[in-house]
């Protein structure tokens, strides 16, 4: 099974839900679970954040609301951004120091602002170490959190009984300032399902034990992320 599939989609599987949004894998059987989301804004609309494409996909998350934006959080992948900006002619909002990401862009970006339209999420700025950029996102009125990819709940990420993981590379130098301060409820990751029952101590687990099963990443992911970082880097994962 390929780390990514680069087909069209055939199907997907909803592996998140909640009163205010799904989550759903394209293809579900692919070893990097690339999840995708649809939120519903503060002041009403859904804004599609980091999405992929699937068949029928758009009646799913119809019944939030009409679509008033796309958010790219990885520099690493626009995944199909354009295409649903295009359908649903509406903006792509990208921050312009993810600069791999807005290179890929073809829809035309909105400018950078403290919080992104009226969906209520503040994007943070995450640099672990260099030549590694992302954009996690909080809204603090529901205390929902995106993470993209430093942080995933799929097994290439987690390690024996923790419930969200950290990629491999950032467990020597877990960037525990962009985090400062959250507590979130809820927890969103571009890589698995969510996490919806306390959210906050599996932050804190996370992060506190990332240097600390380092090892144990290293044995049983290292060449899952190996692969999974030369897919990212070779194309839009």
């Amino acid at each position: 099974m390929p780390i990514y599939d680069r087909r069209p989609a055939s199907e997907y599987e909803v592996v998140d839900r909640w009163d205010n949004g799904i989550g759903w894998l394209a293809h579900p059987n692919e070893t990097g679970r690339r999840t995708s989301h649809a939120v519903l804004g503060e002041n009403g609309g859904v804004w599609l954040i980091d999405p992929i494409d699937a068949p029928r996909i758009d009646d799913e998350f119809s019944t939030l609301g009409d679509v008033h934006g796309v958010i790219v959080c990885s520099n690493y992948h626009v995944r199909d951004a354009d295409v649903f900006a295009a359908r649903h002619d509406v903006p792509v909002y990208c921050p312009p120091w993810l600069s791999r990401a807005t290179s890929q862009l073809g829809t035309p970006i909105e400018p950078e602002t403290s919080t992104v339209g009226t969906s209520g999420f503040e994007l943070r700025r995450c640099r672990p170490f260099p030549g590694w950029s992302e954009a996690v996102a909080y809204r603090g009125s529901d205390e929902t959190l995106y993470v993209p990819d430093v942080l995933g709940t799929s097994p290439l990420f987690t390690v024996g009984e923790e419930r969200l993981g950290m990629y491999l590379l950032c467990r020597f130098a877990p960037p525990r300032a962009v985090f400062e301060e959250l507590s979130p409820q809820r927890i969103l990751v571009g890589h698995g399902q969510g996490i919806f029952e306390n959210a906050s101590p599996a932050l804190r687990t996370a992060l506190d034990g990332a240097r600390h099963r380092l090892p144990a990443a290293l044995r049983s992911n290292g060449w899952g992320q190996i692969r999974a970082l030369t897919a990212a880097l070779g194309d839009r994962s």
